[in-house]
């Protein structure tokens, strides 16, 4: 991937809507944030992006959360955050 997405729409979800057939993660989502590039790179290595509570670190390649907190903290033990959209 050329250019890093200026935006990504982060859904957290319960783990268990992941491996129950049918389930649609936007259905089942328990918070939802549209995060935006803040041109930092996290410790993680990867570009951060922040907004609504949210900070995450994510890989644009693959489009993969690889750290996050949530209103200042981790992430509760049983939530997943899963990457659903994004804009160039």
């Amino acid at each position: 991937m050329t250019t890093k997405p200026r935006r990504f729409t982060i859904l957290l979800v319960p783990e268990h809507v992941e491996d129950r057939g049918g389930a649609v993660a936007e259905d089942s989502a328990v918070r939802s944030a549209v995060v935006e590039a803040t041109g930092e790179t996290g410790a993680s290595g990867y570009p951060r992006y922040a907004g609504h509570g949210i900070v995450a670190d994510i890989d644009p390649g693959t489009r993969t959360v690889e750290a996050l907190l949530v209103d200042g903290a981790e992430l509760d033990y049983g939530l997943i955050a899963t990457v659903t959209s994004w804009s160039p």
